[in-house]
């Protein structure tokens, strides 16, 4: 009994399995460590579980040592308090309670954890600070959810950082923290800023070339370069991956030395960063190489883009970034055309293809079946330039036949395309899209729209979903779907709902019980708008 009771001092993990142990044998087989007998056995238990919830819930594990020093005070946070309703509605949600459903059935309550996001997001908005007491279920939550971090820390604060000092199961906070949770130094103090870069820690000196990079682009990309020569290869890349924030022609004479560099991953980085400038001399060069691979031939009935893909893969292009070894499956010359065509600027195209638009140059046909790899080249080069005239003439149609355009060769990569629109273009495409094609491929194009989803988006949404019911269609099918509505769908939509919450008659070819299904479904959309709505409104009354 003692040295179960020594473990529970010195270890509080091994403590609450003690305790659940003992709670499973029964405290007749096995009496509570702090004593007890007979009847008084429970209580004992009782009280050794509370303490233990107690200190669990401290986020400080209890001292091996008794001269142990005590922690600094926890930082103060200036941010105002959260309002009393807003408070009470964050410990609802963190405590995820479960629908009412049973059987795979979500039934018709929220699904409130899901809801955390949206809310952290309009919290942090409004610049609220998080109450105390919250923190440790919210560094929970974010523990086991990598995509709540970044919105969970920031509303948590300082005090998280704090807390994960104590406690190794929040210890992520420190990692996701800019410099793992130390202060970096003032931009403007060019001594402590030098020595940071000099002597601090990986972390650290990556934090702090961010920040610079967000502020002061220019002395960011100095500040490497005077490290470059002695950095590790992976340090290295990871250092030139953020240029992608500011990136600019001031930075093309240090990425053209880095096409120099004997890691292959960093002269690749350093060839996409130039690509994407369309001002460099390596775009011109991609540029040159692309273009003569691509021309229009007349000589047939009509105008045809003819396609001579290049024979050879020489040092100049494997310096510009181009990989000499394509993947398993795919032929050599075709995969060094898509690298010259996906890295040479979009405006070649019109000039060297007889002064015609985007729209005008996808819709020519291309010769001997090189349609797909040229394409797919241009949707790349799209997406990494943010050119949304080309990826609107890419996408094509959202009503086409193809659902989608002849580039489009995958949901994917219309996806993204649609994120280099502005968000009411790329809502309006894809409401387009499922007022033609249904709900059956729009789920991933969904996920790149704004939320709240726009009044036509979400009337597209709701009726799709309707017809869907109405055909009596295999109800489970939907339910991605469903989910994204209950995050996205602009709360002003719960009233459309009402006359979707009967239970329809089934027709005899609908799945059984298909029509209960679709009803709780609806009710639940609807519950969940209305909870948005409180949840807002809730975060706008300051106290």
């Amino acid at each position: 009994m003692g040295d179960r009771t020594d473990s529970q001092k010195g270890n509080p993990v091994t403590a609450w399995e003690e305790l659940v142990t003992t709670a499973l044998l029964g405290t007749d087989r096995r009496p509570p460590a702090t004593g007890g007998s007979g009847r008084e056995a429970p209580s004992a238990l009782l009280d050794e579980a509370a303490v233990a919830t107690v200190r669990r819930r401290a986020g400080l594990r209890p001292a091996t040592a008794p001269a142990a020093r005590r922690p600094e005070p926890a930082p103060a946070d200036p941010r105002p308090a959260l309002p009393a309703a807003a408070a009470r509605r964050l410990t609802m949600l963190l405590s995820d309670r479960p629908g009412t459903g049973t059987g795979g059935r979500r039934g018709t309550s929220p699904d409130l954890m899901e809801l955390l996001p949206q809310w952290l997001a309009a919290a942090n908005a409004h610049g609220f600070a998080a109450p105390p007491q919250t923190l440790p279920a919210l560094l929970d939550a974010a523990r086991g959810r990598t995509d709540l971090r970044p919105a969970a820390l920031a509303f948590a604060g300082p005090r998280a950082l704090w807390l994960a000092r104590l406690n190794q199961d929040w210890r992520f906070a420190l990692r996701a923290a800019p410099g793992g949770g130390t202060a970096l130094p003032d931009p403007e103090d060019a001594e402590a800023t030098g020595r940071l870069w000099q002597e601090g820690l990986f972390a650290e000196r990556v934090a702090l070339l961010a920040a610079l990079r967000a502020r002061t682009p220019g002395a960011a990309r100095e500040l490497l370069a005077g490290t470059w020569a002695t950095e590790r290869a992976e340090d290295r890349l990871m250092f030139l991956d953020s240029l992608r924030t500011g990136l600019a022609a001031g930075d093309e004479p240090f990425l053209e030395q880095a096409l120099s560099d004997r890691s292959r991953n960093v002269r690749t980085t350093a060839a996409e960063l130039l690509s994407a400038l369309p001002g460099s001399a390596l775009a011109g060069r991609m540029a040159v190489r692309a273009a003569a691979c691509v021309a229009v031939d007349h000589t047939g009935g009509g105008p045809v883009i003819a396609v001579e893909a290049p024979p050879e893969c020489d040092a100049g292009m494997e310096r510009d970034g181009v990989v000499a070894k394509p993947p398993t499956g795919r032929g050599e010359r075709s995969w060094w055309l898509g690298q010259l065509v996906e890295a040479a600027p979009l405006t070649t195209w019109p000039a060297r293809l007889g002064g015609r638009t985007p729209r005008e140059i996808v819709a020519l046909a291309v010769a001997d079946g090189w349609q797909g790899e040229l394409h797919a080249a241009w949707c790349r080069a799209a997406v990494r330039q943010r050119d949304a005239e080309w990826a609107r003439a890419l996408l094509g149609v959202p009503a086409a036949p193809e659902a989608g355009g002849p580039g489009a060769v995958s949901l994917a990569e219309r996806a993204k395309l649609l994120g280099t629109l502005e968000g009411g273009a790329r809502a309006d495409w894809v409401a387009g899209f499922i007022a033609a094609h249904g709900l059956s491929e729009a789920f991933q194009l969904l996920g790149v729209c704004a939320v709240p989803w726009s009044a036509p988006l979400g009337r597209a949404v709701v009726d799709a979903l309707d017809i869907a019911r109405d055909a009596g269609s295999y109800p489970w099918s939907f339910s991605g779907v469903m989910g994204l509505a209950e995050r996205c769908l602009d709360p002003a939509e719960a009233s459309r709902l009402d006359a979707l919450l009967a239970v329809p008659d089934e027709r005899e070819d609908a799945s059984p019980g298909a029509g209960g299904y679709w009803a709780e479904a609806f009710q639940r959309l609807m519950t969940t708008l209305r909870l948005r709505a409180a949840m807002l409104t809730e975060l706008e009354h300051a106290p």
